[in-house]
């Protein structure tokens, strides 16, 4: 199944409890969290990747701290919606991810979420440096509250 087209998100995700949105990224995952109904999604943080085993700590650490039932990882597509290999990468990581924790994995199209969340960001008045912090767990934020609504 090709998650760019699936038109039915979080058809493998429990329809309550929370739900962590990832905005992938090879250095750096934003990452931002829904509440147990599903209702919003709010930023939660930005992390570093280091190595293999290091990053299976944290988000395994993240699931039980979290409580976490399930994950949706942003699909970085082309403008034409065509996958590229950056979306491969996303794949590969949301089957790790996974993996490692034993929880369902959805995919969203996240066309567009990072312009989003620069632009919110620009009006806030934060500094660059500030901005750039938290631009990646905004980006997330924007990709899981995407999937609820579509949900």
């Amino acid at each position: 199944m090709d998650p760019v087209s699936d038109n039915s998100p979080g058809q493998k995700l429990p329809f309550k409890g929370r739900i962590a949105g990832i905005d992938f990224g090879t250095v750096r995952i934003g990452i931002a969290i829904s509440d147990p109904s599903q209702t919003i999604g709010s930023p939660l943080e930005v992390f570093t990747r280091r190595t293999p085993e290091l990053d299976r700590q944290h988000f395994v650490q993240l699931v039980q701290t979290e409580q976490l039932v399930g994950f949706v990882v942003g699909l970085p597509v082309h403008m034409s919606g065509d996958a590229s290999a950056k979306s491969d990468q996303a794949i590969e990581f949301g089957t790790w991810l996974s993996g490692v924790t034993s929880l369902p994995v959805d995919y969203i199209d996240e066309r567009y979420t990072t312009a989003m969340a620069r632009e919110v960001l620009n009006q806030t008045g934060l500094s660059g440096k500030k901005r750039k912090a938290m631009l990646d767990k905004l980006a997330a934020q924007i990709i899981l509250s995407s999937w609820l609504e579509r949900r």
